[in-house]
């Protein structure tokens, strides 16, 4: 990294931001489990009112695109809500967490950072299985929608995978948990546990299958990369941009040409 970045990555971060290290990681543990309870809470209430039976919310949500869509669109909005509210609450903003006036250059900081994460995602995954043979890197991600069909479902899909994720996800792990975490710590620390943390939610902790380490590795080389974009620009656009263009690829692979 050149002085020129290395001089504009400490003077990215405000250190007197109120809420540090311990707070970052606490809230954004809290507001990650809270979004998804409440969230499933939010999604069940229409049905649950209109008489539906808890089996058939719960086949709503497992097989039906709109029932996956409305689930994830009410886990991320309650995500934001719940996140705003702390935000707020020490009265600070969402302008705090990087989201300043996009830049035409953030969408080619973007591209740069794709051609960045997918040769770092192969070698780190070639190193790992060979250190570690026993390593299964051909796990697959449970991401739902095996069910849409049709342009207006399609459309459902691409909106649940490449646009709220990468929005929430880079405010709530780029934006709030590593601004705190940039605060108090030198970069690489922050990097780090803020990648940690974002590759464990990755797991898939209680899906009833193993843990999904080739997710866990892939996500956390991705924050790497992202946490750089968020150095670098000082904003979050270019780290948006290149997660729901990697979210994009995945998308354009399994829905449009359902390559396995």
């Amino acid at each position: 990294m050149s002085k020129k970045l290395e001089e504009h990555s400490d003077n990215t971060y405000d250190r007197s931001v109120p809420w540090g290290p311990v707070a970052a990681v606490l809230v954004t543990i809290g507001v990650y489990v809270g979004g998804q309870f409440l969230g499933a809470l939010l999604a069940a209430g229409v049905p649950a009112f209109q008489g539906w039976s808890g089996e058939r919310i719960t086949d709503w949500f497992t097989d039906s695109t709109t029932g996956q869509f409305v689930l994830i669109l009410c886990v991320e909005a309650v995500s934001l809500a719940l996140l705003y509210g702390f935000l707020r609450w020490r009265k600070s903003g969402f302008r705090a967490l990087g989201l300043k006036r996009p830049k035409l250059r953030d969408a080619g900081y973007a591209f740069v950072g794709l051609g960045l994460y997918l040769p770092l995602f192969i070698g780190v995954t070639a190193g790992l299985t060979s250190l570690l043979p026993g390593l299964d890197v051909e796990q697959e991600q449970q991401i739902g929608f095996a069910n849409a069909v049709g342009s207006l479902q399609l459309l459902l899909v691409f909106v649940s995978l490449v646009v709220l994720p990468p929005i929430v996800e880079e405010i709530l792990m780029r934006g709030f948990l590593y601004g705190g975490l940039r605060s108090r710590l030198q970069k690489w620390p922050a990097a780090l546990i803020a990648s940690v943390i974002f590759a464990a939610a990755h797991l898939q902790f209680g899906s009833g299958a193993p843990l999904l380490w080739v997710a866990a590795i892939d996500t956390f080389v991705l924050s790497m990369v992202l946490v750089y974009l968020r150095e670098l620009t000082g904003s979050l656009w270019a780290s948006i941009g290149l997660h729901a263009l990697k979210n994009g690829i995945a998308f354009a692979a399994l829905f449009i040409f359902h390559l396995p």
